[in-house]
């Protein structure tokens, strides 16, 4: 069992989580566009999604999302729920595309992060806050989402090495076997 864990992705994506946790909380509230904070953590998710599929992507985004919730002492699963969608959506639109070229893992991503944004506000009215539907929203979701479009081509790649999996190899077939020259 213990092998089974080290061998597995939640000892990498926890030690990532952690830095970009940090990245968060202190060089992006710095970093805001228009006023909006940029979400890299939702990112990571989406990009999760995008690179490993909607299973992955959502345990990325669930991982980090109650992370999130520890760190921010926001109501545990929270954010887990918003980050979660915003893994699985990642991964549900990667299924247009096998091994989806870059700037189709930046629209994935992207989509993904818009999705997880806008969860947000739903899980905070079940949740009981007064209020939780922000009257920026509307301009708060494309800036994230345009974020993390424009960070995925850092993201993929690092999420997956985080779920430890390598790009698609295409190999062409020996010309003996099964060609009809």
């Amino acid at each position: 069992m213990l092998a089974a864990f080290v061998q597995g992705p939640l000892v990498r994506i926890i030690p990532v989580g952690m830095v970009l946790l940090a990245l968060q909380r202190t060089i992006f509230v710095e970093l805001q566009v228009n006023g909006v904070i940029l979400q890299v953590m939702v990112a990571f998710a989406a990009a999760a999604g995008a690179a490993g599929g909607s299973e992955r992507g959502a345990v990325v985004g669930f991982v980090l999302g109650v992370m999130y919730d520890l760190a921010e002492g926001t109501p545990l699963g929270s954010s887990a729920v918003a980050f979660t969608v915003a893994g699985a959506v990642g991964g549900l639109l990667a299924l247009f595309a096998a091994d989806p070229q870059w700037w189709l893992a930046m629209i994935f991503t992207g989509l993904g992060a818009a999705a997880g944004e806008l969860m947000t506000p739903v899980v905070r009215l079940f949740i009981g806050e007064s209020d939780p539907f922000d009257p920026r929203l509307r301009e708060i979701v494309p800036i994230v989402a345009v974020g993390a479009a424009l960070m995925s081509p850092l993201l993929v790649p690092l999420a997956r090495w985080c779920l430890r999996m390598k790009k698609a190899e295409w190999k062409v077939p020996p010309a003996g076997e099964g060609s009809t020259v």
